[in-house]
């Protein structure tokens, strides 16, 4: 590769020359620059990048001068490889922390099994990263759900293809007075079986039917009737209501997208934040989900702490400051639920499992997930107990403004009333305490929940956490 610099002494008398055709001449004359030199930053590896030094007087930069770049060229050259290798590795670390599931807890073991590969690989050995796995660890769950959301979404779905429906049926009827077709009939009256449709038996198809029919058959005849100035106007109008990207209304749609958005985004900066002060108290696995709410896990235990001892009250301190966010989490959403789009209730779920499992690390999922027969029963409650039912009731075990806590054993119980009653000292959750069994799930049964109204305060401090030791400050009391 050529490495050699290039200077041009006088910009005037270069372009004049090559009559404004040379692109680089021409850039230099157009910004008033009389005189430059271009250095090539370039390693083995080929061009970085080119050095510009320019100057608004004639000759004053020539060849000359550009030798003596040769002495400091090396130096630019190093900067710039620094540079370079500081963004790749930014750009790893942004990767690495926006795109996978490796938490900073357990990153130790991950990086002991990657040197014991690069080990294995350099010295001509089998290469395998081996299995990420930690025993005896106990798991915590929870969940701030958007109550209704189905209920919520389908309501909005329907009111934009209303709309649209009723903007396409009012051209269809001044039209059939433009030109009177009796195919503008029964464009007609398939509207109105749409609009009927939706009022009466809205399905879960119904939405594609309506956009299939508005691209098949409204739009090429909207482009018909365009054609009339009597009707100009009003198609105009129609495509004025069409969002861009959707080519449909999206009004209502939007308002709620809108506001699963934000409760999404604050409930989890609420929960992100808080989790950096309880990782200072003891380190342990932390991740979690946006879906119409957010939803978190947690394990803690010995095997996944590289260097600390872990106790029981690391657990129990867990448990409580668990408790803690979700009531803040609620708070925080009637602090800002009349400022929403749509006004809806969001309501928060913990499950209590009070056996140590085992998790690994998927290598195909990118993330972790239990291993054996037993443990996986704790998945299989996880993904069932929001549709859950109160046993011998149509109620679900989750209400709006209430912390519902499931659990399997009588020890589960009382412990967790003793983190209720210290709560209600601190004005956090009410008085309200309910006890019930839950309706049997599929292979699993006997499990029961305890709940409670949290208790909202607009003036509350947000960024205050109990820690277990003032739970026992509080019993001992």
């Amino acid at each position: 590769m050529d490495k050699n610099y290039f200077s041009v002494s006088d910009v005037d008398a270069a372009y004049k020359k090559s009559h404004g055709d040379a692109p680089h001449i021409k850039a230099l004359f157009d910004q008033k620059i009389k005189s430059a030199i271009f250095a090539p930053i370039a390693n083995n590896d080929g061009l970085l990048g080119v050095l510009e030094i320019v100057s608004h007087k004639p000759k004053i930069l020539n060849s000359i001068i550009a030798n003596k770049l040769v002495d400091v060229m090396p130096f630019i050259v190093s900067a710039v490889e620094r540079s370079k290798n500081d963004q790749d590795n930014l750009i790893k670390a942004v990767i690495q922390k926006e795109c996978t599931s490796i938490h900073e807890s357990v990153y130790w073991r991950f990086e002991k099994e990657a040197k014991l590969f690069i080990m294995n690989k350099n010295r001509g050995k089998e290469a395998i990263f081996r299995k990420i796995a930690f025993e005896k660890v106990y798991p915590l769950y929870g969940q701030i759900d958007v109550q209704g959301s189905s209920d919520a979404r389908n309501k909005a779905t329907k009111d934009d293809l209303t709309m649209q429906l009723e903007l396409a049926k009012s051209i269809l009827l001044k039209a059939n007075k433009v030109e009177s077709l009796p195919i503008y009939d029964q464009f007609t009256f398939q509207l109105n079986q749409f609009i009927n449709d939706l009022n009466e038996n809205f399905q879960v198809d119904s939405e594609q039917k309506i956009i299939a029919f508005f691209k098949q058959d409204i739009e090429p005849l909207l482009s018909h009737l365009n054609a009339y100035d009597a009707l100009q106007d009003m198609i105009s109008e129609y495509y004025d209501h069409l969002d861009n990207q959707a080519s449909e209304i999206y009004y209502h749609r939007k308002d709620f997208d809108e506001t699963i958005l934000k409760i999404n985004k604050t409930m989890a900066k609420i929960l992100d934040e808080k989790q950096l002060e309880e990782q200072a108290m003891y380190p342990h696995y932390f991740e979690r989900f946006k879906t119409d709410g957010v939803e978190h896990n947690m394990y803690i235990g010995e095997s996944i702490t590289k260097d600390v001892s872990f106790n029981p009250i690391y657990l129990y301190n867990l448990r409580l400051w668990q408790m803690q966010v979700m009531c803040e989490m609620e708070n925080m959403h009637y602090q800002m639920r009349e400022n929403l789009p749509i006004s809806l209730d969001v309501a928060s779920l913990i499950l209590v499992f009070n056996q140590p499992l085992s998790i690994s690390f998927r290598m195909d999922e990118k993330q972790f997930d239990v291993d054996g027969t037993y443990n996986a029963r704790y998945e299989i409650v996880k993904k069932r107990l929001d549709k859950a039912f109160i046993k011998g009731t149509k109620k679900r075990i989750t209400h709006k403004g209430k912390l519902t806590i499931v659990y399997s054993q009588k020890q589960d119980e009382i412990e967790y009333l003793r983190y209720v009653e210290f709560l209600q000292s601190k004005k956090m959750l009410d008085q309200d305490v309910e006890i019930f069994e839950i309706e049997d799930l599929q292979a699993v049964t006997g499990l029961k929940a305890l709940r409670v109204s949290v208790l909202y305060n607009k003036d509350s401090d947000s960024k205050s956490l109990f820690t277990y030791n003032d739970l026992i400050q509080e019993i001992n009391a």
